[in-house]
């Protein structure tokens, strides 16, 4: 049975290459591989990228944002209501959407949902014997709270709601039981690949567009450059993002400094771009491209050489990481 793993996500890769090309997806120099059970999926950069660095061109259309959750079909109208009466975030939004989209049988996300990792190796997921071994520590406490605090909202808010949402479908014939792990998983989805995205403000309220735009995110790397790490299961997330309308600059206090009031930061999921991961000297980051000077699509963002934001919740320390929490 072991033999036929490899097998059956090389087939789900397969499935996913063809949904990103379906998608409007570019990759231009790069390929995404199975790097096996302990680091699921990574990127690649190759030598065709033309010279200009570009790898990855993603549509913003395809990126999970809540802008998609509140104007999706299914899920849109009912978490329009709870957002505009102010009891829910945009956060909570994505990850209500990623439990629905995960258990509908016939999905248009599900090529992608299918490759993202089903369990995680933060103290969340550990069992009651493994979490006793940190017993007296700092972690400890702070994995009870967690818990304790992501079981209140799922009893009060989530699971009702999921569970509302699905007996919509038309063609769901059984009542489906929304289980805590169902959210604890899309929460650890969202906290691990997420990125702060500057969106064109006209993007983010579309009613101030011509047309809906071809936005995009893209991404760069050298040729030959590995952007892979020890997990299928983390995103890249940059220092620096510049572009011809937005300047965001990384300050000696550790601040950002915004130059440009017509952007508006939303995090949110880029199928294919959340492949990348960590890594204290990182092979790529991502910029913006507002006017498709660089990637030849209006509004992208692509990847290029340089310096890594680490995030949480990946379930790893780095040793000597220079990040360390005092």
């Amino acid at each position: 049975m072991a033999a036929s793993v490899p097998h059956q996500q090389e087939a789900k890769l397969h499935c996913f290459l063809q949904w990103l090309q379906a998608n409007s997806v570019e990759l231009r120099g790069c390929s995404i591989r199975y790097c096996g059970p302990d680091k699921g999926f990574g990127v690649f950069a190759t030598t065709g990228n033309n010279g200009d660095g570009i790898v990855m061109v993603v549509p913003l259309d395809l990126a999970i944002t809540p802008m998609r959750v509140l104007q999706d079909r299914l899920v849109g109208p009912r978490c329009r209501a709870l957002f505009e009466e102010g009891d829910v975030d945009d956060r909570f939004l994505m990850m209500v959407f990623l439990m629905v989209e995960r258990v509908l049988p016939n999905s248009v996300w599900k090529p992608y949902l299918d490759l993202l990792p089903s369990t995680f190796e933060s103290t969340l997921w550990f069992t009651e014997d493994e979490l006793a071994e940190l017993r007296g520590t700092t972690l400890y406490r702070a994995t009870l709270v967690q818990q304790k605090q992501l079981r209140a909202l799922f009893n009060d808010k989530v699971k009702s709601l999921v569970e509302e949402l699905l007996q919509t479908v038309k063609d769901s014939d059984r009542n489906i039981e929304v289980q805590f792990e169902d959210f604890l998983w899309a929460n650890c989805i969202f906290w691990t690949r997420a990125l702060n995205i500057p969106f064109p403000r006209s993007y983010v309220f579309p009613e101030s567009l011509d047309e809906q735009g071809k936005s995009s995110l893209s991404c760069s790397s050298e040729a030959d450059a590995t952007v892979t790490g020890n997990s299928g299961e983390t995103s890249i997330h940059s220092l620096n993002v510049k572009s011809e309308d937005v300047i965001v600059e990384n300050t000696a206090d550790g601040t950002y400094k915004l130059a440009s009031a017509e952007t508006v930061w939303v995090e949110g999921l880029v199928p294919g771009i959340d492949f990348c991961n960590h890594g204290l000297k990182a092979a790529a980051t991502w910029e913006v491209d507002s006017t498709g000077a660089v990637t030849g699509v209006p509004a992208s963002m692509y990847l290029i050489l340089g310096k890594i934001l680490l995030m949480f919740y990946s379930g790893c320390c780095v040793p000597m990481s220079p990040f360390e929490a005092q």
